[in-house]
């Protein structure tokens, strides 16, 4: 009887195997990246706590989501920060919770959800960036 056992149990345990093992992990940032998003994120939160279209500007990969129209600095302050930095939106930046993630290139980046919309920060190869604003799906 204890031999049935045991194998019942061994079989089980082999059913249940590639289950635990397709389960999707979550990813974990490095000690040392999440220091530099740390770093980032602080430098962005006190523009955008001031107001300041051209420091926030600074910190944003440009053109700004490969969009021609929103190539430099002038551009984006004109274009974007007005509607998509509104005081609600910095609010909520200033206290939204950062979730780290890859994308499927192997890019690191944060996200910061306030609503309908994402806030999106990639590490480049000049360190984090505020890169792209999405919808909340």
């Amino acid at each position: 009887m204890k031999f049935l056992l045991r194998i019942m149990l061994a079989t089980a345990l082999v059913n249940l195997a590639p289950a635990v093992a397709a389960a999707p992990k979550n990813a974990v940032a490095s000690p040392a990246l999440q220091k530099e998003f740390d770093g980032f994120i602080e430098k962005f939160r006190a523009a955008l706590k001031a107001n300041d279209p051209a420091a926030v500007a600074g910190m944003t990969r440009l053109p700004f989501m490969n969009d021609s129209a929103i190539r430099d600095a002038a551009q984006f302050r004109a274009k974007t920060y007005r509607t998509s930095f509104t005081a609600k939106d910095r609010a909520c930046i200033q206290r939204g919770k950062a979730v780290y993630d890859r994308d499927q290139d192997k890019n690191d980046y944060y996200s910061i959800f306030c609503g309908e919309t994402i806030y999106v920060f990639t590490k480049t190869p000049t360190g984090f960036l505020f890169t792209d604003i999405g919808v909340n799906d």
